[in-house]
């Protein structure tokens, strides 16, 4: 590239940068075309929900391992998960249920980070609240945090009941804007969890142990009720094992493993 004259350098950069503006415009009026056409092919075919996590979390991989250079990678993953909230919106209308029982705010920074201003959100004081709103949805979604009191994730048990589709921040950083760990949940889609994901399982013991079960992820316990997530390579029939007999199981969920941004 050769050099501009610092005398009509400043108006120069301004209309490549206006320019970069009209295009990314125009792609994204392209993109809202081809969700036209996609809007009319489910309606024919009727495809079901339009949520795809699986799909999401490989396309988030991706931008965010190729992205590069001064713009901070918050806002990239914001915009990109912005866009595509508002075209599922688009699709299909939802409103995001968040359970505030940790604070309003945080949970607030959760659901405008990852779903923008246009997706409606409503607020309930508890876990159970959310789960209920979804149960009586459409194809709502709802938030709830990792760490919310009590053993909520109990209410997820049964085929019918809504599950865990996906877990927040799925990009994980130091400082990252919207970092309240946040479970997304939704009514059952037609989407099986890939050989890579984290499967999460309601178990209740006979009565509650003194001290959890070592070699587990457990995100979540309280009293003899256990969250426990299967990482690739763990098995249920070891999970069986390790935990005292009359246990039971209950599938609650899957969602994509994290993608942990490198320290620079």
């Amino acid at each position: 590239m050769t050099p501009i004259e610092p005398a009509t350098g400043l108006a120069d950069l301004r209309k490549e940068i206006d320019r970069i503006d009209a295009a990314m415009h125009g792609l994204l009026m392209e993109r809202g075309e081809i969700i036209d056409q996609l809007i009319a092919i489910k309606r024919s075919q009727a495809s079901g929900s339009a949520f795809r996590p699986g799909r999401e979390a490989s396309m988030m991989r991706e931008i965010v391992g190729r992205h590069h250079g001064i713009l901070p990678v918050d806002i990239v993953e914001s915009i990109w998960r912005v866009i595509i909230a508002t075209f599922t919106h688009v699709q299909a209308p939802y409103t995001v249920h968040g359970d505030i029982s940790l604070g309003n705010a945080a949970m607030r920074d959760v659901a405008r980070f990852h779903f923008g201003f246009v997706v409606p959100y409503e607020t309930h004081d508890d876990a159970g609240d959310v789960i209920q709103a979804l149960s009586h949805s459409r194809g709502d979604l709802g938030l709830v945090p990792v760490a919310a009191p009590g053993a909520w994730w109990r209410a997820l048990e049964g085929e019918t009941a809504p599950k865990i589709i996906a877990r927040l921040p799925f990009v994980e950083r130091a400082d990252h804007p919207a970092a309240l760990a946040t479970y997304v949940l939704s009514k059952p889609i037609d989407e099986p969890p890939s050989a890579s994901d984290v499967r999460l399982v309601s178990a209740v013991l006979p009565s509650a142990l003194p001290k959890l079960p070592q070699g587990w992820s457990i995100p979540a316990h309280a009293g003899a009720a256990l969250l426990v997530a299967l990482h690739p390579g763990q098995s249920l029939v070891a999970l069986t094992e390790a935990l005292p007999v009359g246990t039971s199981f209950e599938p609650v969920g899957s969602h994509a493993p994290a993608f942990v941004l490198p320290l620079k």
